[in-house]
């Protein structure tokens, strides 16, 4: 029988990835976190601050997975579109979350009150529950199998420490790497064959070129870490069959 293997994907918004001011953090601290839940990360998308492009997105992506993730755009400025985009994904409106409010007039009480700009941050697809912020009062947002994070990685990783443990999941993914001086094109039918002969193993090949040298590590990745073990071994007695030493751990 077939593990259940549950997925997640993350939209992430916003023109300033996209124009190559802002580089993403995200994506990889929340495939990180998700694999401590037993989830994987399926697929990322990254799309600009228009409304039509988050709907397509979200709408997409949160019919093929069992949950998805969004950064970005859910701040207190004009160009944060992402609640709005959302809501009018799911064809609810929009609403003032009291418990928000509440938690931004306690949070803006010392630093000049609550404006209509930061009221925004209040502002939630209609039916949705909040994802308690410690680092900045403006909560994240859960609707149904979507989580709408803020952008900003040390504020994102903390809503996600909020949602430690809370969400339905399979087993862990472990993984081990294994790095060998060669071209991975020379053992591509190794890699394929153990990959084959080994039931819910992914392998990955990263090559690489270093003092005048070729070489790659090799990850390999399931939820049992008795049949990564195997694998690795496989792979280390094929490369050293073909002549090649094989680095435990990698390169």
């Amino acid at each position: 029988m077939h593990e259940r293997i549950w997925t997640a994907a993350l939209v992430v918004i916003g023109d300033e990835i996209l124009s190559g001011r802002t580089q993403d953090k995200n994506i990889a601290q929340l495939a990180t976190w998700l694999n401590a839940q037993g989830i994987r990360l399926a697929e990322v998308r990254v799309v600009a601050d228009k409304q039509d492009a988050i709907v397509e997105a979200v709408n997409t992506l949160r019919a093929r997975n069992d949950y998805c993730f969004t950064t970005g755009g859910i701040g207190p400025t004009h160009d944060d579109i992402t609640v709005d985009a959302i809501a009018a994904a799911l064809a609810v409106p929009v609403v003032v979350h009291p418990e928000a409010r509440a938690a931004l007039e306690a949070y803006y009480a010392s630093k000049g009150g609550l404006t209509e700009a930061r009221l925004r941050m209040a502002r939630v697809p209609d039916g949705a529950d909040l994802i308690v912020n410690r680092m900045s009062g403006a909560p994240g947002i859960r609707w149904g199998n979507i989580f709408i994070l803020a952008g900003v990685p040390h504020i994102a990783a903390g809503m996600l420490d909020a949602l430690t443990g809370t969400l339905e999941g399979g087993l862990p993914v472990v993984s081990r790497t294994i790095g060998c001086w060669v071209a991975e094109s020379e053992i591509a039918d190794l890699l394929g064959e153990t990959e084959r002969a080994q039931e819910g193993v992914s392998i990955g090949s990263y090559p690489f070129f270093r003092d005048g040298r070729v070489g790659a590590n090799f990850v390999v990745r399931a939820t049992d870490p008795v049949i990564v073990d195997r694998c690795v071994a496989i792979l280390a007695e094929g490369l050293e069959a073909r002549g090649f030493d094989a680095v435990d751990g990698g390169i």
